[in-house]
């Protein structure tokens, strides 16, 4: 039997799932049948409703979303010995690697295994998204010598975050705009980081390694970190004017555009144009941000010269834009993301304990066989 190899496995179905779907052709995303710009623009909507929604797959009643909540809050603080360890870490150190670190310290502290158990996954699952932001917004703070500032119970999710990183209690519609973000975030099928999770899950190690080791996969630039490149590439731009002559460039090199293209979506993806609404309505209520103009122009350039390909901005070219503004560092929006797309992996590694099967591809082999060993003595 001949088997087809397909570089980074693309189009090979890994496993069933009913968490998200995407239609990459239509521009659709849907968390468990829900279509995405409906979960976003539901102004009771939350990001730990939507949390819930993915994990449990069921939109939780009043009663039961305010205990999930007051679980949450009441997780939020970190044992005193993450925090001496964070302390260790280099300033220089990226937060994507200080999380991953940390995630997987947790695994220490709550070493009981019994993925069988389902008040075990609940507590799991709690910890994970209580205690992530706590994390990043720590060592924010600690790499520049302060000490972190303690959570907040008063607050919600996404204000208490905000509260956290900036020593301040946030504008509440800037908080608004956060959770949304946090929300589009949350899921997008079977992308690396997530691959990287069930594959993980499967061997069934504690959650905190699954988690530990999707955040190191989603740090790469052609994952999570392209937000970051997309914030750079812009102040390279530096005006609306230099847009062209800097595709132009680019594009002779074959060099990529940051914040474009998707290996599932053709068109814009749905989640960059609600990011570009929140980011509309952020600059007219906190002033403009000159970065915008040229993000726009660069996106109507790309559009002209490389629409026909199906390449159109996807989540992470505006998504720094809208961080910016909310006062986060560069640095700090792929630990952003990862504080939304633990509600994801979450729901995958619950789905994947369900009917678990250790993953093991096979390979298609290309090299030699039944080559001499040659002595030390006589190899040139």
């Amino acid at each position: 039997m001949t088997v087809e190899f397909r570089a980074g496995l693309e189009g090979i179905p890994a496993t069933q799932s009913s968490i998200s779907f995407v239609d990459g052709q239509k521009g659709i995303l849907e968390y468990r049948g829900i279509p995405i710009q409906e979960l976003a623009m539901q102004p009771e909507n939350t990001f730990l409703e939507t949390a819930y929604l993915l994990i449990w797959n069921e939109l939780p009643n009043r009663e039961v979303l305010a205990e999930f909540e007051h679980e949450i809050q009441y997780h939020r603080r970190l044992k005193y010995r993450i925090r001496d360890m964070m302390k260790c870490f280099p300033e220089s150190g990226h937060p994507m690697d200080a999380l991953q670190a940390c995630a997987a310290a947790l695994g220490l502290f709550y070493s009981k295994r019994a993925l069988d158990d389902p008040s075990y996954i609940r507590a799991a699952v709690v910890r994970i998204l209580a205690k992530i932001p706590t994390m990043v917004a720590a060592f924010q703070l600690m790499r520049k010598g302060n000490d972190p500032v303690q959570p907040r119970d008063d607050l919600s999710y996404a204000a208490n975050f905000l509260y956290m990183l900036n020593e301040q209690e946030p504008d509440p519609f800037a908080a608004r705009i956060f959770d949304i973000s946090l929300t589009l975030h949350a899921e997008h099928t079977i992308n690396a980081s997530t691959f990287s999770a069930m594959v993980t899950a499967s061997t069934l190690t504690d959650p905190y390694a699954v988690i530990a080791s999707a955040v190191g996969t989603l740090a790469g630039p052609l994952h999570g970190g392209a937000s970051e490149e997309v914030i750079a590439m812009l102040e390279e731009i530096g005006s609306v004017e230099n847009v062209r002559p800097f595709l132009d460039d680019r594009l002779e090199r074959k060099e990529k555009i940051m914040g474009f293209g998707h290996r599932v979506y053709k068109v814009k993806d749905p989640r960059a144009n609600i990011l570009q609404h929140l980011a509309e309505q952020l600059f007219e209520k906190f002033g403009q941000d000159k970065y915008y103009d040229i993000a726009v122009e660069l996106e109507r350039a790309v559009e002209e010269r490389l629409g026909h390909k199906g390449i159109y901005p996807n989540v992470d070219f505006y998504s720094g834009l809208v961080y910016r503004k909310l006062g986060i560092p560069t640095d700090l929006f792929t630990p952003v993301f990862a504080i939304s797309r633990a509600a994801g992996w979450l729901a995958h590694w619950k789905e994947q304990l369900a009917e678990n099967r250790i993953f093991r591809p096979t390979q298609i082999y290309t090299g030699l066989h039944g080559s001499p060993y040659i002595s030390i003595d006589q190899r040139t």
